[in-house]
């Protein structure tokens, strides 16, 4: 478990090594001309005063330090500034700061068996650094590999869209947040073994794989067709009913039911047709 550790300032220290280190000089100067004692005090200083060089510790803003004493955890050092820690501890430096993943672009089978291409961008940073440093091997490593692992596991669990399955009522293409928090909430559970927190976690992109993008892209434009047509076509029959309903409530003109199936058709073929229909003026009786 994460222990934060507060060690003492290394301005005290740094001033006792220059203190120690200016001492070892004299002592030893004037130990070569008069007592031979006070040049070994001055090399004692000088040691003392490496020693305490030897402890002094920078940590840069968002940044920590990970101590050990001879393989056993000590502590984890957060705050920014000069330090001065036991010289015979080792420490790994560990960035806190937030860092983008981009992760690369993979080609799955979705759901319904569809070839895909999904790639997604995460942002993550270090929360427990006892955990990123002890409890799994390399931690960046780790993040990338379970990022990928989790794409993969959110393309198989959802259709890219409805066209194969119209009860969906998740997919790739249209769930937009949903997915997207679906996806977070997997990489926070896969990552906390290493004390990484997930900040956001958005798809970037998603498209089929080449070798069925054609057909795909031929059968989502014949199904917009068709419910356009659909569309169209009632619209029509409606239109059709109402200029039947006028022509016999205002008594315009008197139609049998062949005449009126003529009119319909052509009325259907004016309204549904993909061009403007050509008129034909017949100068004659009603019926020639």
């Amino acid at each position: 478990m994460e222990k934060i550790l507060k060690p003492m300032s290394g301005y005290v220290a740094l001033l006792i090594s220059v203190v120690l280190i200016i001492a070892a000089g004299a002592l030893f100067l004037v130990g070569l001309q008069e007592n031979p004692l006070l040049s070994v005090l001055g090399i004692i200083c000088f040691i003392l005063a490496i020693f305490f060089m030897k402890g002094l510790m920078i940590i840069q803003p968002n940044h920590s330090r990970v101590l050990n004493f001879f393989g056993k955890y000590v502590g984890t050092v957060k705050e920014n500034g000069l330090f001065f820690i036991n010289p015979l501890y080792s420490s790994q430096r560990m960035s806190l700061r937030s860092e983008n993943l981009q992760g690369q672009t993979l080609k799955v089978n979705d759901k319904m068996g569809n070839p895909i291409e999904i790639g997604a961008v995460i942002v993550w940073k270090v929360g427990d650094t006892y955990k990123a440093a002890f409890d799994v091997e390399r931690y960046l490593e780790y993040v990338k590999t379970q990022s990928e692992a989790a794409v993969r596991h959110l393309a198989v669990s959802f259709p890219y869209d409805n066209l194969e399955d119209e009860n969906a009522n998740i997919t790739l293409r249209d769930g937009g947040d949903d997915v997207n928090h679906i996806l977070e909430k997997e990489l926070a559970e896969r990552l906390a073994p290493a004390g990484i927190i997930v900040q956001e976690a958005r798809i970037s992109h998603l498209a089929y794989a080449s070798e069925i993008a054609g057909a795909m892209l031929q059968r989502q434009q014949a199904t917009a067709i068709v419910a356009a047509r659909a569309k169209i076509v009632e619209g029509a029959v409606g239109m059709v009913d109402m200029a039947l309903k006028k022509l016999s409530e205002e008594n315009i003109v008197e139609l049998d039911d062949e005449r009126k199936a003529a009119m319909v058709s052509n009325l259907m073929v004016v309204l549904c047709g993909e061009k403007a229909a050509q008129p034909i003026l017949n100068a004659g009786t009603l019926y020639n």
